[in-house]
């Protein structure tokens, strides 16, 4: 479950769906289907989508469950949506898989959890809110589609917090404790359960089980400093590669990742490197390994506009692309997108050796589009600054620019003229960046409608939001600041349903 703040306000543009292959999208009962964000990322059929859960692919098919507000794009009553795809693309509404049950655990919300493999049986471990009390709970499908499930019926698994930690208590809960992550090492399973020690900062509680019913604690896998990483880390998942082992969590505001070793036998978590996720407003992710041994992470993309025009557009939320993670020689993240996605490309525009002169904008005369992948590479080696205009209306009133500081060595989403209406946030986000050995800096971008998600030789992620109120906001161009850039490829797909 993530925390939620609201705002106030009315209007924001909006973009309209395609509906193509994922067709269409059936509303569920108490609310409309209205536009939709995006043409690609999954969203909610209507009203709100928030954490990604219960990860998986069964029987090769995809399953993407996900927080979910049947009553309206707010955050409360939270069901359990579920979505399934055959490829990572193409996404079809399936029915609400978990809702909350009156006078049980979960009474307040099915807040987020995770998937497990039980010797055949689909689990899913998630929290179960109810009154001020969030404590872990788990249910079973009964069928191969995983469309029906039935819960324990010793929910709540773990009927009290651990006596041996003063873990965190609030205004809203008696104690921060939720969000799950689940493994099994030989014979015993262990997870890690989301929290905050009061005075030290946010922590992964480590239990362990033999029959995932019940639960004995063991101790923190990781507890950070409050004055870095926040008072209560959410959604913790501990990913395990060849190489090393990742730890990520979210801290409210952010998702931080520490890469280091996890000793089996001690049960323990040594992180040498911490950095971002994510430096925009990408949230509350979860990973599964695929059939062909892939780990793939999605998150939420946060709405950025207030909470005015979500109502005026009737959702709010959506899914981030599939990211393919991976640990790098160095021991840092690496990121990439599933081949999957290369089946969206139609139009295809090529450029080499493209010299941008600061004395005027390029425009690229025929490129234009509200979906659209973009691969840059690029000299960096001695220039200030340069960019891409996305979103462009043809007077200029409109347009998103992505400036790449060489400088500075950052890349920032400038969105001080992506939309007309006040609605929606216009602060910028940023992500560092270091050139090639070579000099170079190459840039993946991919645009759809509202969502644009950015990545930075590999290895620097930024997701954002913009809202573009005009028809004609589909310009494109490239800008130098102060000296010429050469740019070396540049590869523009337009994208189809």
């Amino acid at each position: 479950m993530s925390r939620v703040r609201r705002g106030g306000g009315r209007g924001a543009g909006d973009d309209g769906p395609t509906e193509g292959s994922r067709g269409v999208r059936r509303p569920p009962r108490g609310g409309s289907r209205r536009e939709s964000p995006t043409r690609v990322p999954l969203t909610a059929p209507a009203n709100w989508l928030n954490d990604p859960n219960g990860l998986v692919q069964w029987n090769g098919r995809y399953h993407l469950f996900y927080q979910y507000n049947p009553a309206g794009p707010f955050h409360g009553t939270i069901h359990w949506g579920h979505a399934v795809s055959d490829d990572l693309v193409s996404w079809t509404d399936e029915p609400i898989a978990l809702a909350p049950e009156q006078g049980g655990p979960d009474a307040t919300g099915v807040w987020s959890g995770c998937f497990v493999d039980d010797d055949g049986t689909p689990t899913v471990m998630y929290t179960g809110g109810s009154g001020n009390d969030q404590l872990p709970c788990l249910a079973r499908a009964t069928d191969d589609a995983l469309r029906n499930w039935e819960k324990a019926s010793q929910n709540p698994l773990i009927q009290r917090v651990p006596d041996e930690v003063d873990v965190l208590q609030t205004i809203d809960w008696h104690r921060e404790f939720r969000d799950h992550c689940v493994w099994r090492e030989d014979e015993t399973w262990y997870q890690i359960i989301g929290s905050g020690i009061d005075g030290e900062g946010g922590a992964a509680l480590l239990f362990e089980s033999d029959d995932l019913i019940e639960w004995e604690y063991c101790h923190p896998l990781l507890t950070g400093d409050w004055r870095r990483t926040g008072q209560m880390w959410e959604c913790p998942e501990l990913l395990r590669f060849d190489d090393g082992a990742v730890l990520h969590v979210s801290d409210y505001s952010k998702v931080v990742w520490f890469v280091g070793e996890y000793d089996e036998s001690r049960r323990r978590f040594d992180p040498d490197e911490t950095g971002l996720l994510d430096h925009g407003v990408f949230y509350a992710p979860q990973s599964f390994v695929d059939d062909d041994g892939r780990t793939v992470m999605f998150g939420w993309l946060k709405e950025d506009r207030d909470e005015g025009a979500q109502w005026d557009a009737g959702w709010s939320g959506a899914m981030s692309l599939p990211r393919v993670v991976s640990l790098g020689d160095d021991g840092s993240l690496r990121y990439s997108l599933p081949e999957e996605l290369e089946s969206l490309r139609q139009t295809h525009h090529s450029y080499t050796d493209l010299t941008v002169s600061p004395d005027e904008p390029t425009a690229l005369s025929g490129v234009e589009g509200d979906t659209l992948e973009l691969k840059l590479t690029a000299d960096a080696s001695n220039v200030g600054e340069f960019g891409i205009v996305l979103r462009e209306t043809p007077d200029g009133a409109e347009r998103t620019v992505v400036r790449c500081n060489v400088r500075k060595r950052t890349v920032t989403v400038d969105r001080s003229q992506s939309s007309r209406s006040d609605a929606a946030n216009d602060r910028p986000h940023s992500m560092p960046v270091s050139l090639e050995p070579d000099g170079t800096l190459s840039l993946h971008v991919y645009l759809d409608r509202s969502v644009l998600e950015l990545f930075a030789n590999d290895a620097q992620a930024l997701a954002t939001r913009i809202y573009p109120t005009r028809a004609d906001s589909t310009g494109v161009s490239l800008y130098a600041a102060d000296t010429d850039v050469s740019v070396e490829t540049l590869e523009i797909w337009e994208l189809g349903a």
